[in-house]
């Protein structure tokens, strides 16, 4: 090694959990045909090794730990694909930001609604933020009341999660979507 290269030690390429790699004495071995029994480690390893197989330990924590006989690579091909068929089925839930200014045009406000309500029906959540510039930080109270309407128009698509609140010079609120269930959410906390 180098002086200087603090490099790590490489692994040893071992699979763990396959053939002679189980460290247990002994396992429920599942063989293709469908018969199940309880054997040492050893003798299920053989009858796999007999059948051209590879013994996979596919339930560790389980009394006694059940092993399968399969052929790795096809073994390890089905868990990759099952692993990426759960990945592109999960939703995840994005925050979708809204800006508005306190003194925001009924049009505009129209149109950003349209959006919360397709972002809300999409299943993500929708952050309304007005913005204040300049000396319009000094009528606060039009962007807490642009938000608490913004809300209460949204109210058949989404929950309030607390009250509209002033940071900087931002006013932000939040809104989730309403479950699936049709009905009215509960706990919904009202508006000033």
């Amino acid at each position: 090694m180098y002086p200087g290269r603090n490099f790590p030690p490489r692994r040893q390429n071992r699979r763990e959990n396959v053939n002679e790699s189980i460290r247990v004495r002994e396992v429920r071995a599942v063989f293709p045909d469908g018969t199940t029994e309880v054997m040492p480690t050893s003798v299920a390893l053989r009858k796999a090794q007999e059948l051209g197989l590879d013994l996979v330990l596919v339930a560790p924590t389980a009394v006694p730990p059940v092993a399968k006989a399969v052929d790795f690579g096809h073994y390890t091909y089905d868990q990759k694909k099952k692993q990426h068929d759960a990945k592109k089925k999960q939703h995840v839930v994005q925050v979708k930001e809204l800006k508005f200014r306190p003194n925001t045009d009924d049009h505009d406000y129209d149109f950003k609604m349209k959006h919360a309500i397709r972002f809300l029906a999409e299943g993500n959540r929708v952050k309304a933020v007005v913005q204040f510039r300049g000396r319009e930080i000094a009528h606060a109270d039009l962007g807490k009341k642009l938000l608490i309407r913004f809300a209460g128009d949204l109210a058949a698509h989404g929950t309030v999660e607390g009250q509209p609140r002033l940071e900087g010079r931002n006013a932000h609120i939040l809104i989730s979507p309403v479950k699936a269930t049709g009905k009215s959410p509960a706990g919904e906390k009202p508006l000033l």
